[in-house]
């Protein structure tokens, strides 16, 4: 398996969702993460993927018939904020949210079938703040939720371990599979924090009951916290739970000095929560692990952080 290539979702157009002037989430949040894979050498190391836009019935396994509805009423009659919450959105914001999804789509499909290693996805706008009915918290679409159905669906994967490190809690990823059996959802978070979802008594419901982990920390939590909630919960919890595919909510806001959050990991804390990812996934879904971009505003930081998720992707 480590004979093959890391992929790299990348488009030009995940910059032309315009958020407005000293919005964190912009568009140079791209631009610096290749810059810094490109000066670290690590581009040129990847398989470029390149995505395709969802389609409505990709996004309709995670999404509402209504919601989808919204989004598109909204993006077409010109409006600076989705209706349903605190989004800005473009003229292309949709076309764009249509492309986010369907390159951790892509990066799942050239996984799965082979074609590369493992994948990263660096879309936007970042998707785990988006409930069935709802998008907020920079999210339209949830990514890393509808390539979580699109690999059941269509490549006949069973059980789908999402673990997300972005500082905030991924309240519209839980939302999706708190009663689903066929995915097991970790999530460390600080707490208090928008949503102000994550309690650790939200364990999940019906067949999905125990199959929600939450591990919220207050600001401040680092290596110790973080690390050690991966290492000493979820890898028995993936013990038990055998994924056949991992996905991560890669949201590097849990970074040391990043503006929207308080957690202080360092680059050296990605690249070891990524080999622990990368170790369940070896040992329980042949190797199958594709990450998505969520947060992350400090352009520097994110950038360097990136780069060492990328690196120990390809080691």
């Amino acid at each position: 398996m480590r004979d093959r290539m890391t992929g790299l979702v990348l488009a030009d157009a995940y910059g032309e969702h315009l958020t407005g002037p000293g919005h964190p989430e912009q568009p140079a949040r791209v631009g610096a993460i290749v810059e810094r894979l490109r000066a670290d050498g690590l581009f040129a190391r990847a398989r470029r993927i390149e995505p395709q836009a969802a389609a409505d019935e990709a996004i309709l396994r995670c999404h509402t018939a209504d919601y989808l509805q919204i989004v598109t009423e909204d993006v077409a009659a010109g409006e600076r904020r989705l209706s349903t919450g605190d989004t800005s959105i473009s003229a292309r914001s949709l076309e764009v949210a249509r492309l986010a999804a369907g390159g951790v789509i892509a990066a799942v499909d050239a996984v799965v079938t082979g074609e590369v290693a493992n994948a990263f996805a660096v879309v936007r706008p970042p998707g785990h703040h988006a409930t069935p009915g709802r998008g907020m918290g920079f999210c339209l679409f949830n990514n890393v939720a509808i390539a979580a159905r699109h690999a059941q669906a269509v490549h006949g994967i069973r059980r789908v371990l999402v673990a997300d490190w972005d500082v905030h809690h991924g309240n519209g990823t839980q939302d999706i599979f708190y009663e689903d059996g066929s995915v097991l959802f970790f999530d460390t978070h600080q707490h208090p924090l928008y949503p102000g979802t994550g309690l650790a008594s939200e364990t999940g419901r019906n067949a999905g009951a125990g199959l929600s982990i939450n591990c919220p920390f207050p600001a401040g939590s680092g290596r110790n916290e973080i690390v050690g909630a991966f290492r000493d919960r979820l890898l028995p919890a993936a013990a038990s739970f055998k994924p056949d595919l991992v996905l991560v909510s890669a949201g590097f806001d849990s970074r040391i000095d990043d503006p929207l959050g308080g957690f202080a990991l360092t680059d050296d804390d990605f690249a070891e929560l990524t080999g622990l990812l990368r170790e369940i996934a070896d040992t329980h879904a042949g190797g199958r692990i594709v990450s998505t971009l969520e947060g992350g505003y400090a352009l520097r930081g994110l950038a360097s952080a990136a780069a060492s998720h990328v690196g120990a992707l390809m080691t």
